[in-house]
């Protein structure tokens, strides 16, 4: 009996943790939010108050029609989506080479494109903006992606070869015995087992993406073509902040990524999960 309430006080301790954590986590999001859609001066004659006195979308208009940050969303959109497809299919097809047909030399190779992460980006700003400079895409979308590229691909690969040898060859085999060639093998019977870690692979991928600052800020300085982690970082840096501006556009920044995540966490948690397994 005593160990009965003891579980049951254990339990009650537990969700209070949990849930005070959580809302210590969610808070500053909700603040965001709420001070985006705060009236004219409320932020600046009461910054305390939580709750507006008056509600009203005046910030996201002018952020979206006077700023045109929706050019800005619309660049890293396109960005980010374009990465992230080239990425889940060289990433996809290497991967699956590396386990099938090279599997001990495609242990080497996953581990050296593994080290591209050992070097900071700010060291390889400089190489990168001549090499971009050099060929003609300096200031292009174009020139961006292929950056993105070189840090995306290899962390993809890497991930997604634990996701391959988690399949078994046995499957393929009896597949290519019915007579299935080796791209239906890969593309009905691989591909569908692997799905939560592409998936897995593919938001991580966006996300990055979506959010990188540091090669945004230099290969691109036209306006027109800046992402919104730069048109949100020129915000901060205007003669007079308007902090209902700012927060505004963090939340257009933030709340894209935070839905599009919700929706499909349970994916990526049986894409990990599944990945680990080696």
């Amino acid at each position: 009996m005593m160990k009965k309430k003891s579980s049951i006080f254990g339990d009650i301790v537990s969700y209070l943790f949990l849930t005070v954590a959580t809302i210590i986590a969610v808070f500053p999001l909700v603040w965001i939010v709420i001070s985006s859609l705060k009236g004219k001066g409320e932020l600046t004659s009461d910054p305390t108050r939580f709750w507006p006195k008056v509600l009203t979308l005046d910030y996201f208009d002018h952020v979206i029609n006077g700023l045109n940050f929706a050019v800005n969303i619309k660049n890293s959109l396109l960005i980010a989506l374009v990465t992230t497809f080239i990425a889940i299919v060289i990433s996809s097809m290497a991967a699956y080479g590396i386990v099938r047909f090279f599997p001990k030399l495609g242990a080497i190779m996953s581990k050296l494109l593994i080290t591209t992460y050992i070097f900071p980006p700010i060291l390889l700003a400089i190489p990168y903006s001549i090499a971009m400079a050099k060929v003609g895409l300096t200031n292009t979308t174009t020139g961006l992606i292929i950056v993105y590229l070189s840090f995306s691909v290899p962390y993809a690969v890497w991930l997604l070869v634990g996701f391959f040898r988690t399949v078994p060859i046995e499957i393929e085999e009896a597949a290519r015995i019915d007579g299935a060639n080796k791209f239906t093998v890969f593309f009905k019977i691989v591909l569908p087992l692997v799905a939560p870690g592409i998936v897995a692979t593919a938001i991580y991928t966006f996300i990055n993406a979506w959010n990188e600052f540091l090669y945004a800020l230099i290969l691109v300085n036209d306006t027109s073509k800046m992402t919104v982690a730069v048109a949100l970082r020129s915000l901060n840096g205007a003669e007079i902040l308007d902090w209902g501006d700012m927060m505004a556009a963090s939340v257009l920044v933030v709340i894209p990524s935070v839905i599009f995540f919700c929706f499909i966490q349970n994916k990526i948690a049986g894409g990990l999960s599944e990945g680990s397994v080696k």
